[in-house]
């Protein structure tokens, strides 16, 4: 683990709770959309899942999620929401083959440093089934640094992380952009990525 993600990581341990409850009011948007790509009762690996939101709306609608985080105390948070255990999971343990119809990423493969990225998105193709569908969001810039909160960011480009995608064989790739914010309240540009294997 590199100062940058020890840094991260610090910071979700520390902030869990506070970072946990901050996340219950955000907009299910994306997250619509990504269901809608998927048949009842898919199966879906959660990276990153926080506080459990979204593993909560896809288990009521009925799909068989599986929240993971790489923090054990949001694993904490998250377990509390759910009532389910929400396992730990580094985004560079990820070993499964063909295991799911779908992988969750949202707002947490942006703190991957750009040289593991590639690697990252190779477990996640691997973890998918055939038509699997995979979305990850990330904060857009153009060079890899920290945020106020010394949290580390990758902020790639749309067009840096349309050729770090295109590096495996997806079936298709489609890349997004809007304006909004995080939790720390700043204006962010925001690349969506939608990948199918």
């Amino acid at each position: 683990m590199s100062i940058d993600e020890n840094a991260t990581a610090k910071f979700y341990s520390d902030n869990a709770v506070t970072y946990a409850d901050a996340l219950s009011g955000a907009s299910l948007m994306r997250l619509d959309r990504f269901l809608t790509r998927l048949q009842p009762g898919a199966e879906v690996l959660e990276l990153g899942c926080g506080n459990g939101r979204d593993s909560a709306e896809m288990i009521a609608r009925g799909l068989r999620a599986a929240p993971t985080d790489g923090t054990p105390e949001m694993t904490e948070e998250a377990s509390k929401r759910l009532g389910i255990p929400v396992g730990v999971l580094r985004f560079e343990d990820i070993d499964m083959v063909a295991a799911f119809d779908g992988v969750w990423a949202n707002a947490c493969l942006l703190h991957v440093p750009r040289s593991d990225l590639g690697g990252i998105l190779a477990k996640i193709h691997t973890a998918l089934r055939p038509g699997g569908v995979f979305y990850a969001s990330f904060k857009a810039g153009e060079a890899e640094g920290h945020d106020g909160l010394g949290r580390f960011f990758n902020y790639p480009s749309k067009d840096w992380l349309q050729a770090a995608y295109e590096a495996m064989p997806w079936g298709s790739i489609e890349i997004d952009e809007d304006k909004g914010s995080g939790y720390d309240k700043r204006p962010t540009d925001w690349l969506h990525v939608i990948a199918v294997k």
